[in-house]
């Protein structure tokens, strides 16, 4: 066990590039995750944003996976937090499950993987939202898909899991660290 929490720091301090895990309820913080297990890539045929049952959704792994993210949040000091989310029922649904506090949908965190077009406009979106939060905002997360996550930050999240970032005024925010996956997430 002592081991374990011993290479469970370290990869903390590799993830927060060096430097010791992120102070998660620090003004101006941003948790953006990835939604949690949802079986499959992008979305079935016939995919309506209106309707779930035809989207791609957690199964009964996802929503354990949500569940215990919400209390890693809650453990490590997030016990209220306003809660961004995409349109997407496997965000949303992640986000309610996390209980941190109120979810409003942000569309600029909807999924543009089999909508390569839909990219620009998406990310152009969630900029200028990330540069309008004051950097002593208080701390939000955000639930939203691999794609979104990647093209901010270069990181490719597994399930569950995501980037710690810090508003600076910019469009950019400062990356300090990463949330990892619980031990039943998947790895990529």
């Amino acid at each position: 066990m002592l081991r374990r929490c011993r290479l469970f720091c370290f990869w903390l301090i590799l993830a927060g590039g060096g430097h010791a895990a992120p102070e998660l309820t620090a003004p101006g913080t941003v948790i953006m995750l990835r939604h949690a297990h949802a079986p499959g890539t992008g979305d079935p045929a016939g995919f309506d944003l209106a309707d779930a049952r035809t989207q791609r959704n957690l199964d009964a792994r996802g929503r354990t996976q949500a569940r215990e993210l919400g209390r890693r949040l809650r453990a490590a000091g997030l016990a209220d937090a306003r809660v961004f989310t995409s349109e997407w029922h496997r965000c949303r649904e992640t986000a309610a499950l996390l209980a941190l506090g109120p979810v409003e949908t942000l569309p600029a965190l909807n999924s543009f993987f089999a909508r390569p077009d839909d990219r620009v406009r998406l990310m152009a979106a969630l900029h200028d939202w990330l540069r309008t939060r004051p950097p002593d905002a208080a701390p939000v997360v955000l639930v939203t898909h691999q794609v979104n996550i990647t093209a901010l930050t270069g990181h490719y999240p597994a399930d569950a899991s995501g980037v710690v970032l810090q508003l600076n005024g910019t469009a950019q925010p400062r990356r300090v660290g990463l949330f990892p996956a619980g031990e039943d997430s998947m790895t990529r």
